[in-house]
């Protein structure tokens, strides 16, 4: 009698969990977003587009922005804005971009892995490619072009929406603590304190609006959370990174092999 998988006719979507075939060793799993993971992702793309609509809509979000823009944190806490003029590098793209690379190249050589470049590199090119959206299609311009409450130039060619230094201090130093294995929960920690300060920061300086930062938050978030997506893409650049390596790799010019004695 032949088992009920081995039936002829039969579907596939009836095949039991036991009959499915299994990834290959070493081959991600697809999808490999988990239910609480794909709701997170989720709720922060909506969160996304709830910031997005209330900063073209002019609603009372915006308020706030006014609010803290006509306060001018730096003015009624001086002291501090030599030290965070200097601690808001963290989230230049440029600085950080250069700290985490060199890092990740001395990981990927001891481990003889290229992973956490591609992974970093991807992030960063997903980043930019999301949020560079966003700011030309808003084109919003920042708190010291605003002469006066609901100015209209606030619309005219600027590029400050969302936060490109908030977005890339999430998803750079994120990067660093999702690639991590010992050190992740403590990573995942520091990355998002280096985020929110470097955020509020920007608030501080007047550099941004309130919602920009907001809207910097959710934007890196979202790369974060769709790295998991980009796994498998990355795993398939490795493979064939690492075959072209192998086959251009040259042969050792040692001495000739030895011939084995008769008899």
């Amino acid at each position: 009698m032949q088992a009920p998988s081995e039936l002829p006719g039969r579907p596939e979507h009836l095949t039991t969990r036991r009959e499915r075939p299994r990834p290959c060793p070493g081959e991600p799993a697809w999808p490999p977003l988990g239910r609480r993971q794909a709701a997170l992702l989720g709720l922060t793309a909506l969160g996304y587009l709830l910031v997005v609509a209330a900063v073209l809509l002019d609603t009372s979000l915006v308020d706030l922005d006014w609010r803290i823009r006509l306060y001018r944190p730096y003015e009624h806490w001086p002291d501090l804005q030599p030290l965070l003029d200097n601690w808001v590098v963290a989230g230049q793209r440029g600085p950080s971009a250069l700290a985490a690379f060199a890092w990740l190249g001395w990981r990927a050589r001891r481990l003889g892995r290229i992973r956490p470049l591609l992974v970093m590199g991807s992030a960063l090119l997903l980043l930019n490619l999301t949020v560079g959206g966003v700011k030309i299609v808003t084109g919003r311009l920042g708190p010291h072009y605003a002469h006066y409450v609901g100015s209209p130039e606030l619309f005219s060619g600027g590029t400050i929406f969302p936060s490109g230094h908030t977005a890339n201090a999430v998803v750079t130093w994120g990067v660093l603590a999702y690639l991590a294995v010992r050190w992740r929960r403590t990573g995942a920690l520091l990355a998002g304190a280096t985020a929110w300060s470097v955020g509020l920061t920007t608030v501080y300086l007047g550099t941004h609006w309130v919602t920009d930062v907001l809207a910097g938050w959710a934007a890196g978030l979202l790369v974060l959370l769709s790295l998991p997506l980009l796994e498998p893409l990355v795993h398939a650049a490795e493979h064939r990174l690492t075959r072209r390596r192998t086959a251009a790799t040259p042969p050792s010019c040692g001495p000739p092999p030895r011939r084995a004695p008769r008899g």
